[in-house]
């Protein structure tokens, strides 16, 4: 069989070229990150009970939802957060791998066993449940240079010009604004001491609202009667300016006098709430954060929101601009870029040691050929397993050099050595050679892949990181021993000569740089192998000295091990400082 791909090496190179283009496809397709995805799924869910204070929607809102949702499946632990100002937040976290778009369904099904249970005010704003990442990859801050436009301005403006854009970007997780939501609304500021006068209560007030805002049918006149014409009954439905409101009647005061809601009530058109401010440069702004989808390519992610944001910041008004606040693109960048170099640069060790070792040009060509498919196949398969292009990968890629370029040199070596042993004809000695090195190329590439395997039964965290390391050193010593018995035979019997420099020397004959610097070295490393096999000798006949200096280098392992920190991953420099500074609770944003 193996006779076969040498005498045939048009079939040997197509296998090859199959394998890069495959590969060539996974890692056009392949998303880049700077670790795997290991964080939990989230779903969060998000409530408002608007008025009410931490103690009541703790006891209305989330204690109900929280006895519904408990125990659904793939849960782990969750969270909940209640405030003054009647938001309720309850983070729910899923085992690593669970589907967070099923786990979003499982949440709300047992949401809606819980409505009942829940105030008819919380059901009125709606309870909204939605997946949510655990970092993001593009914080973008919009700020204005004039006075004109606040922060209530620019989030209305950025929440109806630019983060819909944002939410269509492919691989987009969520587009959400930091802080507090401050989104126009008509806000009522209610006079007690005149209510008082008149009587009047809060709920008398909500009811006069809920009465006279709203929107109906009020149906059609003229239907299905005699009528030649029908008339659809129009009305103006919600009330949208200060004045529709200020002419709310409260009460009827007799003698066909009314209390109008302007009457006890300041009302102006302003923020939802005013719970928090966003600044950058001391200018009113607010912050966009971006976090994407499990799975989606980071680098894509963030180059076309900035394309989206540039795009929108061509129409911004007058004085507003944006700024980009956090970018892990170049944190990611320069990572990836940082361990490609190094790949570069173990690619290119690896051959000088060859070209320095077997002084063969043409065999140093059949490794620069055979490494790469290796490499560049083994992408195809991250693709199929659902892996991502990131540092453990491409780290693993690293060794893989080392490592798959044994079999190379294995099958090169071996058909060196029957050239120099009296073989005339390349491809007779690259077929009696792989006939006897076949079984051990087949034995070293399973040993190999037998220790790098079973790291992919690790669970957790830790196993996401280990599975996607020795998964791809695996796949590309597997992809190497096909090489090894296809490519490389092939090109050997192609490439190889029998060697020159076997031959003596003729008297006279000039010397070139490459004989006298292959003789120097072949000298020099001769006399190393020869001190080596003296040593050896040595300690052979000493095997006390042996086993004391194996104890000597266990005991200074072991003290090593304990004195360096352990880590989960290192740490690293994003770029990015946050400060949180906390005050004292009940303080007011004028202190803050």
């Amino acid at each position: 069989m193996l006779k076969r791909f040498i005498e045939r090496p048009v079939l040997s190179t197509v296998i090859s070229v199959l394998i890069v283009l495959l590969g060539v496809l996974g890692l056009l397709k392949l998303p880049i990150e700077q670790y795997p995805y290991i964080s939990p799924p989230t779903v969060q869910v998000n409530a408002t009970y608007s008025g009410a204070n931490t103690s009541a929607v703790l006891n209305s809102v989330i204690i109900p939802l929280e006895q519904q949702i408990n125990g659904v499946e793939g849960m782990t632990y969750m969270t909940s957060t209640a405030t003054n100002t009647g938001s309720a937040n309850i983070s729910i976290f899923f085992e690593v791998g669970r589907d967070p778009d099923q786990a979003a369904v499982d949440v709300q099904n047992r949401i809606s066993a819980a409505t009942g249970k829940l105030p008819q005010s919380v059901i009125q704003n709606g309870i909204t449940v939605r997946k949510q990442q655990t970092s993001n990859v593009l914080i973008i801050s919009v700020y204005s240079d004039k006075k004109d436009y606040d922060q209530t301005f620019l989030q209305n403006y950025a929440a109806i010009n630019v983060i819909p854009q944002l939410q269509r970007v492919s691989g987009v997780g969520g587009a959400n604004v930091f802080g507090n939501v401050m989104t126009y609304a008509m806000r009522i500021w209610l006079k007690p001491d005149v209510m008082a006068i008149y009587g009047v209560t809060p709920a008398d007030v909500s009811a006069a609202l809920a009465e006279q805002n709203l929107n109906a049918a009020p149906g059609v006149f003229g239907q299905n009667s005699n009528q030649p014409f029908q008339y659809v009954i129009t009305y103006t439905g919600t009330l949208v300016s200060t004045n529709d409101f200020g002419n709310i009647i409260i009460k009827s005061m007799g003698n066909g006098q009314y209390l109008r809601l302007k009457d006890i009530a300041r009302i102006e058109l302003g923020a939802q709430t005013y719970t928090g401010s966003t600044a950058t440069d001391g200018k009113p702004s607010l912050g966009i954060a971006i976090s994407q989808t499990p799975g989606s390519n980071a680098r894509e992610v963030i180059i076309n929101c900035k394309k989206v944001i540039e795009q929108a910041a061509k129409l911004f008004p007058d004085g507003v601009k944006f700024v980009y606040l956090v970018d892990i693109n170049n944190f990611l960048s320069a990572s990836i870029e940082k361990v490609v170099h190094t790949l570069i640069e173990c690619f290119l060790l690896v051959f000088l040691v060859i070209l320095l070792f077997l002084q063969d040009v043409r065999s140093t060509i059949i490794h620069g050929i055979s490494v790469p498919v290796s490499i560049i196949g083994t992408f195809f398969f991250l693709y199929l397993f659902g892996f991502s292009v990131n540092l453990l990968t491409l780290f693993a890629l690293v060794l893989a050099i080392g490592i798959v370029v044994d079999d190379a040199i294995v099958v090169v070596e071996a058909v060196h050595a029957k050239l120099e042993h009296g073989y005339t004809s390349p491809r007779k000695a690259a077929i009696d050679a792989m006939r006897e090195i076949a079984p051990a190329i087949i034995s070293i590439t399973l040993v190999m892949a037998s220790v790098f395997l079973p790291v992919t039964f690790v669970t957790g965290s830790a196993g996401v990181f280990y599975r996607q390391f020795g998964i791809t050193l695996a796949i590309s010593i597997m992809i190497s021993a096909l090489n090894a018995l296809t490519l490389c035979p092939a090109l050997a019997a192609m490439f190889l000569k029998p060697p020159a420099h076997i031959q003596e020397d003729k008297e006279g004959e000039k010397m070139t740089f490459g004989k006298r610097f292959g003789r120097a070295f072949n000298a020099g490393y001769n006399t190393l192998v020869h001190q080596y096999t003296k040593g050896v000798h040595f300690l052979s006949k000493k095997t006390w000295l042996v086993f004391i200096i194996i104890l000597l280098f266990a005991g200074f392992f072991f003290a090593l091990m304990k004195k360096t920190p352990t880590s989960f991953v290192p740490s690293e420099d994003m770029g990015t400082i946050f400060v949180n500074v906390t005050l004292p609770p009940g303080s007011t944003m004028e202190r803050v």
